[in-house]
C-alpha cells in the first residue's frame, strides 16, 4: 500500500505565549515537529509525509525541520490555512492521488508510538477510517449555561480522540469535499467523515500521546521524552490486555 502521512502543523501557538511558535519550540534538543516527524520517518510502512506550515515558515521548515533533522520522507512542505480543516485539506488536494492509506497527525503530538500507527492503518484498511482515542476516567457531567449541573453522563461510552486519524484515500477526500463545500467545519477529521455514514473504528491510545499546546503540556513533554520508550513499552503491553479495537460508528 501506499501510505501518505499529513501532519497539519500550522497553527499560531497562542496559548502558549512567547514568540516562538509552539510546534518550533525545543524539547529534548529538538523542535516539536521534529520528533513528531521522525515517528513516521521512522516506519517502513509510511511511504511519504506532507508537512503542513504557515506559509511564511515553508523555507525555515524545509531548512531547520525537513534538512537538518533528515526527513527524508517529507516530499512536501506546504502552506496551511486559516483553521486547521483548511490545513489539512491543503493537505488533501496536495496527495498524489494514488495513494491506498492517509494518516493525519497533529504536529504538536510527538509521542504517537508505532504500534498504535500500524494499528490505525490495518484498522482503516479494513473499516474505511480509524481513529486513536483514550476512555474517558473523569466523570463527565453536562453543565447548563447558566453554570448549574444538568446531569452526569455515563462515561461508559465516552471516549478523549487523539491522532494519528487514518483513512481510506477515496473516504477522505469524499468527506472534505462535501465539508468544504457546505462550509461546515468539525472538531477533527473524523467528524466529517462521519458525515457521510462513514464506519469510524477506535484504535487504543495512551494518555502520552499528548498535544503540547501550552506551558504545562511543555513540562509534562519533557518528563515523557526522557522516558519515552520504557513508557511507550508499558502502555503496549497493557492495551494487548484489553479489546484495542471499538466500532465508533
Amino acid at each position: 500500500m501506499k501510505i501518505t502521512a499529513l501532519i497539519p502543523s500550522a497553527g499560531s501557538g497562542l496559548r502558549m505565549g512567547g514568540d516562538t511558535r509552539k510546534q518550533y519550540i525545543h524539547i529534548h534538543e529538538k523542535p516539536i515537529t521534529a520528533h513528531t516527524l521522525q515517528r513516521f520517518q521512522g516506519l517502513s510502512e509510511i511511504s511519504q509525509i506532507i508537512l503542513i506550515v504557515p506559509v511564511e515558515d515553508i523555507p525555515f521548515c524545509e531548512r531547520e525541520i525537513v534538512s537538518r533533522y533528515n526527513i527524508s520522507k517529507a516530499v512536501k512542505v506546504i502552506a496551511g490555512g486559516r483553521e486547521r480543516q483548511d490545513s489539512v485539506y491543503n493537505g488533501i488536494r496536495a496527495l498524489d492521488g494514488d495513494e491506498d492509506i492517509v494518516i493525519v497527525h497533529d504536529g504538536v503530538r510527538p509521542f504517537a508510538t508505532a504500534e498504535m500507527i500500524r494499528e490505525s492503518i490495518r484498522a482503516a484498511s479494513e473499516s474505511g477510517a480509524a481513529i486513536v482515542a483514550i476512555p474517558a476516567k473523569d466523570t463527565i457531567k453536562s453543565i447548563s449555561s447558566d453554570g448549574l449541573v444538568e446531569k452526569t453522563v455515563d462515561r461508559a461510552k465516552l471516549w478523549q480522540v487523539q491522532t494519528p486519524q487514518t483513512f481510506r484515500r477515496e473516504l477522505l477526500e469524499e468527506a472534505y469535499k462535501k465539508a468544504m463545500s457546505e462550509k461546515f467545519y468539525g472538531t477533527d477529521d473524523s467528524s466529517l467523515v462521519e458525515r457521510i455514514d462513514g464506519r469510524v473504528m477506535v484504535v487504543q491510545g495512551s494518555e502520552f500521546n499528548i498535544k503540547i499546546t501550552t506551558p504545562r503540556d511543555l513540562i509534562l513533554a519533557e518528563g515523557i521524552i526522557r522516558h519515552f520508550d520504557k513508557l511507550s513499552s508499558v502502555q503496549h503491553r497493557t492495551s494487548n490486555k484489553e479489546n484495542k479495537i471499538t466500532n465508533y460508528k
